[in-house]
C-alpha cells in the first residue's frame, strides 16, 4: 500500500523482480506519484542510484526487468510513473491538466529529490527512454546527475521521423490522436491498443512540436517577465553529466536527425551517439521500444550496464559510433 504522506519512504511491497517497494513521490506542486524502488540494504555512498525516465504514457512496470538487471549487478534502481500514468492516474484523465513539461519541471524533478534525500551522498545516474531523455533538460536539479544514458530519445518533431514511416506516423500522432483528443478530453490510447492513456496538454505537446522545442511549449507563459519556454531551454546547458545516446536503426522515432536535435541542447555535457541496427545483433528488428525486452539481456543490456559503471562504451558492444561533441559544442 502506498502512503500518500510528505517526504513517503518505501511503504510496501508489490509482485515485482527481487521485492521492488512501492514508493510515493511528491512533487513541487503537490502531485503524487506512484513508482517502485530497488534497493540494496546497508550504506554504500560508492554505489549510485539509477532513476529510470520513461517513454511517453508507458507505465514504469515496462522498466521492471531492466531495472532488475541493473539491481542484480550492484545499482538502486528507482521507477516512477509521470502524473496520468500508470501508478499516478487520477480516476478520470478527462481535463487533467499534464505535458511535457509537467513530466519533465516537477515529475523527473521529485525523482531527482527523493533520489538525493533517500540515498545521501550515493551519485545518481539516469536512464531516459523516448521522451525521458528530453525530461533530463527540463528538471531543475539536472545538475546533479553524474551520468545519462538514453534510448531513442527525441521530442517528436515530425520531420525527424524516418522517412519511409513519416506520412503514417503523421497522421497518427498529428492527426488521429489530436482528434480524438479533443472528442474525448485525453487520448484514449490503451482501447487503440497503442500505449497507456494520455493527457490532453502532453497530446498538444506532440501534435504540435516544431524543430526547436522552445517554439512550442509554454509560449504563453512567463515567469518575471521572460517567456517560460526560454527558461527551460536554458536549463539543458546546465546538465554537465556524459551522455551516451543510443539509438536503432530500425527506431523511426530515435532517427540519427532525431537524437542529434535533442543532443544539440546539452551543451555542457560530453555526448556520444551510438548507433546499433538488428543486424548488429543478429535479429530482425529492434524498434524503438524493445531495447527494455529481456530478450536483449545479454546483447544490448551490457552496453548500458558498462556506460553507467565506468562512463565508458564496452569494446565488443554492438555498432559504432556516429557523432560525439564536446561540451561548448553542439552535434
Amino acid at each position: 500500500m502506498i502512503n500518500h504522506g510528505r517526504g513517503t519512504e518505501v511503504t510496501g511491497v508489490r509482485e515485482m523482480p527481487n521485492q521492488a517497494l512501492s514508493v510515493c513521490l511528491e512533487t513541487d506542486d503537490g502531485r503524487l506519484l506512484g513508482g517502485f524502488l530497488w534497493r540494496h540494504g546497508g550504506v554504500a555512498a560508492a554505489r549510485p542510484i539509477v532513476i529510470i525516465s520513461a517513454a511517453t504514457s508507458v507505465r514504469c512496470r515496462y522498466y521492471s526487468r531492466f531495472a532488475d538487471y541493473l539491481f542484480l549487478n550492484g545499482f538502486d534502481v528507482l521507477t516512477f510513473d509521470y502524473r496520468g500514468i500508470g501508478e499516478s492516474r487520477p480516476k478520470s484523465l478527462r481535463g487533467f491538466r499534464a505535458d511535457w513539461v509537467d513530466w519533465g519541471a516537477h515529475d523527473l524533478e521529485a525523482a531527482l529529490a527523493y533520489a538525493e534525500r533517500t540515498f545521501p551522498g550515493q551519485e545518481i545516474h539516469v536512464v531516459g527512454h523516448s521522451i525521458g531523455g528530453f525530461a533530463i533538460g527540463l528538471a531543475r536539479s539536472n545538475r546533479r546527475i553524474r551520468r545519462i544514458l538514453t534510448v531513442g530519445s527525441q521530442f517528436a518533431y515530425w520531420r525527424d521521423y524516418g522517412e519511409a514511416e513519416r506520412p503514417r506516423m503523421y497522421i497518427k500522432w498529428h492527426i488521429v490522436m489530436p482528434l480524438l483528443t479533443r472528442m474525448f478530453g485525453y487520448f484514449p490510447a490503451k482501447r487503440l491498443g497503442w500505449m497507456e492513456d494520455t493527457p490532453a496538454g502532453v497530446v498538444r505537446d506532440w501534435s504540435r512540436m516544431k524543430a526547436r522545442f522552445e517554439h512550442t511549449v509554454r509560449q504563453d507563459f512567463f515567469i518575471g517577465g521572460e517567456r517560460e519556454s526560454e527558461i527551460l531551454q536554458r536549463r539543458f546547458t546546465r546538465v554537465m553529466a556524459p551522455m551516451l545516446a543510443i539509438g536503432l536503426e530500425d527506431d523511426p522515432h530515435g532517427t540519427p536527425a532525431a537524437l542529434n536535435r535533442l543532443l544539440a541542447y546539452f551543451t555542457s555535457s560530453h555526448r556520444h551517439h551510438w548507433r546499433i541496427a538488428p543486424a548488429d545483433i543478429g535479429v530482425s528488428s529492434i524498434g524503438h521500444f524493445a531495447f527494455f525486452h529481456d530478450r536483449f539481456r545479454d546483447s544490448l543490456w551490457p552496453l548500458a550496464l558498462g556506460w553507467l559503471r565506468a562512463g565508458e562504451i564496452p569494446a565488443d558492444a554492438p555498432g559504432l559510433l556516429l557523432d560525439e561533441a564536446t561540451p561548448g559544442t553542439t552535434t
